[in-house]
C-alpha cells in the first residue's frame, strides 16, 4: 500500500489475509481497474471488506463503504434466493408447471414447462428473435407478458441456454404471481432492510447519486459460432435496453439491476455458503435449498459457448472460472462482477467494478482476489 502512485484503498483484512490486499492493490498496479470493491466472509465473519480507486470516470472521487454499483448478471444468484422461497408456498416446488402461476405462460406449447426449468435456463426464451421495441425491456409486465407469448427455441427441458435477460422478467413475473409481491419487494422487505443489507433490486432515485460510473468494454465477448440463440440473447438491436438510466434503475429487473456494495453481495450469497441462512435469519428449509442448489443441467450451453452446470438459477462451479472451490456456487455479472460460495470452506466472496472488461465468466481480476483467499486459508 506504500506505492504513492496507486489510487485510493481503504477498508479492513483480517490478520493473516494481507495477500488478498495486497493481490486487490496490484489489480489497479496492473491499470486494470477505475474502481472496485472486495468482501469475504469466512463463517459468517467479515475478513476482507476493501475499496479501492475511483466511483468516476474522471478519477476524482474517491470509491468507498458507501460506493454502489450495477451487479448485472450477479444480481440472478440474489434472485435465485427469493425464487427459492416463494416455492415453498406450492406443493410440488420447483416442478411446479409454470402455467398453473402463471396461466398465459402456457401459450405455444410451453404448458408444462415447470418453474426448475425456467430456473435453470431451460424454457427456450433467451431473447426475441423478432424485432421488438427496446423500450419494452423498460416494463417488466409487459415484457413478461410478450415472452409468455413466444414460441421456444428449443423443446423445453431437453437443454439449457443461458437467459441473460429473460430470466428476470420471467422469474420476477412467477414470484409476483404466487406472492402478490414482486422480488426486489421481497428481498427488501423481508431481507435487506431488516438485516441491514445495502443492495437492491429497484434502486429509487434518491440512491442514485452513490452509483459509480460504469466505463463499458472496449471489445465484444467471445461467443464464437453465432447461432440463433446466441444472436437473440445477444446480439441484435433489441437484445437489451438502454442500460444505465434513471428508469432502468428504479424498475426491477431480477437478471440483470441489483445495486449494492461488495459486502452487501457477499453477505447475500453467504446463504449459499450456510443452507440459506443470512445474519442468523432463516430463509428457506433446508430441503427448499438442496433443491435450488442441486445440479438441474450440466453440459454444453446454447447460448454460452461453454459447459455449464446450473441450479434453479445459481450457477456451479465445474469449470473452476471462478477460482479453485470445486463445490463453488455462484454467478457473475457483465463486465466482471462475481460473487461465489463455498459451503465446505464456509466461504463468501464478492467482487464488483465499475471498469467493466470482455470476459464472459470468471474474470481475471476477480479470479486472482478468490485465488489470494485460497491461499490464505
Amino acid at each position: 500500500m506504500a506505492d504513492t502512485a496507486l489510487p485510493p484503498i481503504s477498508g479492513f483484512t483480517a490478520p493473516g489475509f494481507e495477500a488478498v490486499q495486497d493481490a486487490f492493490a496490484d489489480n489497479f498496479a496492473r491499470g486494470e481497474e477505475q474502481g472496485a470493491g472486495f468482501a469475504v466472509l469466512l463463517d459468517g465473519e467479515v475478513i476482507v471488506d476493501l475499496q479501492g480507486g475511483w466511483a468516476d470516470r474522471a478519477g476524482t472521487k474517491p470509491w468507498n463503504a458507501g460506493t454502489i454499483v450495477p451487479v448485472y448478471s450477479t444480481t440472478k444468484g440474489i434472485s435465485a434466493l427469493i425464487l427459492a422461497m416463494a416455492t415453498e408456498a406450492l406443493p410440488a416446488g420447483y416442478e411446479t408447471p409454470v402455467s398453473e402461476v402463471w396461466p398465459e405462460f402456457a401459450a405455444a406449447g410451453k404448458e408444462a414447462v415447470t418453474i426448475g426449468e425456467v430456473a435453470s435456463h431451460q424454457a427456450g426464451l433467451p431473447g426475441f428473435i423478432d424485432e421488438i421495441d427496446p423500450a419494452l425491456w423498460l416494463d417488466p409486465p409487459a415484457c413478461a407478458a410478450a415472452l409468455a407469448a413466444l414460441a421456444p427455441m428449443w423443446p423445453p427441458g431437453t437443454a439449457h441456454g443461458y437467459h441473460p435477460l429473460t430470466w428476470g422478467y420471467l422469474v420476477g413475473e412467477i414470484v409476483a404471481r404466487i406472492t402478490g409481491r414482486t422480488l426486489g419487494t421481497i428481498l427488501r422487505e423481508d431481507i435487506t432492510a431488516p438485516l441491514g443489507i445495502d443492495f437492491r433490486i429497484g434502486l429509487p432515485e434518491a440512491e442514485h447519486a452513490r452509483i459509480a460510473e460504469i466505463l463499458r468494454p472496449k471489445a465484444l465477448a467471445p461467443l464464437g459460432e453465432i447461432t440463433p440463440p446466441r444472436r437473440a440473447a445477444f446480439l441484435t438491436k433489441w437484445s437489451a435496453p438502454d442500460r444505465g438510466g434513471a428508469i432502468w434503475r428504479e424498475i426491477e429487473i431480477p437478471s440483470a439491476n441489483g445495486h449494492g456494495t461488495a459486502s452487501a453481495v457477499a453477505t447475500l450469497y453467504n446463504a449459499y455458503a450456510n443452507v440459506g441462512l443470512i445474519g442468523g435469519k432463516r430463509l428457506m428449509r433446508p430441503g427448499t435449498f438442496a433443491a435450488l442448489t442441486a445440479a438441474r443441467v450440466d453440459g454444453p450451453d446454447f447460448v454460452l459457448p461453454m459447459i455449464t452446470r446450473f441450479g434453479a438459477g445459481i450457477m456451479h462451479n465445474n469449470l473452476k472460472a471462478f477460482g479453485p472451490f470445486e463445490d463453488g456456487l455462484g454467478h457473475c455479472g457483465w463486465g466482471g462482477s462475481l460473487a461465489i460460495a463455498s459451503p465446505s470452506r464456509g466461504l463468501t466472496c464478492a467482487y464488483v467494478m465499475n471498469r467493466q472488461s470482455s470476459s464472459l465468466v470468471g474474470d481475471p481480476r476477480a479470479v486472482r482476489l478468490v485465488e489470494a483467499v485460497a491461499g490464505c486459508l
